[in-house]
């Protein structure tokens, strides 16, 4: 009989053992005082949540409401931060039956250091796939409790251990070049394993599977190294950009392996990938099932598609952007798979962070095959009939695929000469959008075959399109490397385009870093970047100028940027022999200017009656009165 006893008392024991609340983490972890909107929305996990009753007293703090979750270990605690508020920690105390948990949370002071400065067509973008190119901790290169273990520079699918420090150690390199921010892929944590991948196992060395809103990758360096990185950049005059991602999460993501609700990811009968098709998504005769497809459908199997119309989620990623922003002091944000986001909570998403941080630039991914394609996703002048014109993008500024996509085939070896007919028609339809200048035109990134490799490693073409681009409207924007013509095409796979900067590593058998390191034609290459971007800083004619386009003929593409005190003019020969250019064609720009400066040589042209331009290459002339 005592045995029974005991075993009952045992039973029920443990059966109040399992019923016992635990509140295991709040987010965001902390919040500010004194941020433009009041209303904050804590997430809160734990175990047994459901029915807790919770009470919060701190002057200036308000509780609204305390909103239940379809899973019962989540709440979403509803408060009104007034402006009345100060800087300090508090308990929230939640009761469930007799048992009563507190928890500390703290608004801070907000920190007054630089953040949010925006980007603008004055600045130089230098993209950086932090694992590839520099290591400055091998400390941190690895650890046993994460899910991928595994770091080898001799595979180039794993990690290599490029981090955050190697970033600082090479920050003078940069500034020297003529950069003024830095574009890193994603720094947020991807605790994810390796993934099988066309039969091949790969790390998500690229960042973009996050486990983890509110830390920095510890193989990176952890919040601590972002923060010294983004004080260090700042004390230099280097800005900092952001990789944001909303459309997933990685698939070890915290929230997943215990999920708030059902409705937290678009969820299908079985397993639906996205079509990577972005036309249904505007299309006034798209089938539901095919604009559904684009939009809800999963990336890739491994990166599950959140769905951001569930007001929580909504809520917490909004959230989230502006903690990183307030926490590190991001300067602007780069968001990633555009168009396959719900557009609705992407200008929600925008509006937040521009209404906090109204210098804030913030540019998408929209990798799609036409302007008005481009210019959709992106604010824009176009006003559309239907279904459609419910939706207006409030999107400052876009990733320039079209003029990728116009450098990359005019300046191909086997292209005619002329192919570049492709960026004056490109850019002559610059009226779709509300401000083009607010684009970012690139050569190459982490998802394209390499500039160098595409034009033939041809020195004039490849010099054509960094002039190209450093002289055209926009934002500029370089890929690590493209500095010193590292080269590849994705063949077989994206690595070949990710290799490591060479000098970044330790027992690398060159530093490419150093003009000593680097190949004559290597530092003919870095010459020409330099000068023709620490001219650009000093240059407003390039940064905010007008422009006026010429149709080309005979191969030859003429424009100029201008000012009422300045004037460039560029003249690209697509031809595979030299030119002679009558300029009386370009009087209504040329008028009352007597002589030039080259600004890539320096050499002065004392007559601009006509100009000789080299085989497939282009003059950047400063014009001189």
């Amino acid at each position: 009989m005592r045995s029974l006893l005991f075993l009952l008392l045992c039973l029920l024991t443990g059966w109040c053992y399992a019923q016992q609340a635990q509140v295991q983490r709040i987010d965001p972890t902390n919040w500010w005082v004194g941020l433009k909107n009041p209303s904050l929305q804590l997430l809160v996990h734990g175990k047994n949540l459901s029915k807790a009753d919770v009470s919060i007293r701190y002057a200036g703090v308000q509780l609204e409401s305390v909103q239940p979750l379809e899973n019962p270990n989540y709440l979403a605690i509803n408060l009104t931060i007034s402006s009345k508020a100060k800087p300090g920690s508090f308990p929230i105390t939640f009761r469930v039956g007799r048992q009563e948990i507190q928890m500390t949370y703290e608004l801070k002071a907000r920190n007054p250091n630089p953040k949010a400065q925006g980007l603008t067509s004055a600045d130089l973008v230098y993209l950086i796939l932090p694992d590839r190119f520099s290591n400055g901790d091998p400390a941190n290169d690895k650890f046993a409790d994460m899910a991928d273990t595994e770091a080898d520079r001799t595979n180039p699918f794993l990690r290599h251990g490029g981090d955050l420090q190697g970033i600082i150690n090479h920050l003078d390199y940069l500034r020297d070049l003529g950069v003024t921010a830095l574009w890193l892929n994603p720094v947020t944590e991807n605790d994810q394993p390796l993934t099988n991948e066309g039969g091949t196992m790969r790390a998500s060395y690229h960042g973009y599977g996050f486990t983890d809103h509110y830390k920095i990758d510890r193989r990176l360096g952890g919040n601590e190294a972002y923060k010294k990185l983004i004080a260090e950049a700042h004390k230099q005059g280097l800005k900092i950009i952001q990789d944001a991602v909303y459309n997933h999460v990685g698939n070890t993501c915290w929230l997943l392996k215990d999920l708030p609700a059902k409705d937290w990811l678009n969820q299908w009968p079985r397993y639906t990938n996205t079509s990577y098709k972005q036309q249904p998504v505007f299309d006034p005769y798209a089938s539901t099932l095919d604009r559904k497809t684009s939009s809800d459908g999963w990336f890739v199997p491994f990166l599950p598609d959140l769905n951001t119309r569930n007001p929580e989620l909504a809520n917490y990623l909004v959230q989230n952007a502006i903690w990183q922003v307030e926490e590190f002091g991001i300067d602007a944000w780069r968001i990633d798979t555009y168009f396959y986001n719900d557009l609705a909570f992407m200008n929600r998403c925008n509006k937040a962070l521009l209404d906090e941080y109204p210098a804030i630039h913030i540019f998408g991914e929209s990798w799609v095959g036409t302007v008005a394609e481009q210019a959709y996703f992106t604010a824009n002048n176009m006003r559309l009939p239907g279904g459609t014109g419910a939706y207006r993008s409030n999107l400052p500024g876009s990733m320039d695929f079209q003029i990728w996509q116009a450098v990359n085939d005019a300046l191909r070896p086997e292209t005619s000469p002329d192919a570049n007919q492709k960026m004056y028609q490109t850019l002559a339809q610059d009226f779709l959008y509300k401000d083009a200048t607010r684009n970012l035109v690139f050569m190459d990134n982490h998802d394209t075959d390499r500039f160098f490799s595409v034009i033939g490693e041809d020195m004039n073409r490849f010099k054509s399109g960094v002039a190209f681009t450093f002289t055209t409207r926009g934002i500029p924007q370089l890929y690590y490397g493209t500095e010193i013509l590292m080269k590849n095409f994705k063949n077989p796979t994206d690595a070949e385009v990710r290799r490591d900067f060479p000098g970044g590593f330790a027992g690398d058998k060159e530093n490419k870093f150093t003009a000593a390191g680097r190949t004559t034609r290597e530092n003919e290459a870095f010459t020409f970047i330099r000068k023709l971007a620490n001219y650009r800083k000093q240059a407003p004619v390039l940064q905010t100028g007008n422009l006026m386009q010429f149709l080309p003929m005979d191969g030859i593409y003429t424009y100029f940027r201008y000012n009422d005190s300045q004037a460039v003019m560029v003249v690209m020969n697509g031809n595979k022999a030299e030119k002679t250019v009558d300029t009386g064609r370009f009087a209504e720009r040329m008028t009352g200017f007597k002589s030039a400066r080259n600004i890539t040589t320096d050499e002065i042209l004392t007559s601009l009656t006509s100009l000789k331009i080299p085989a497939q290459a282009t003059l950047v002339l400063e014009l001189r009165k």
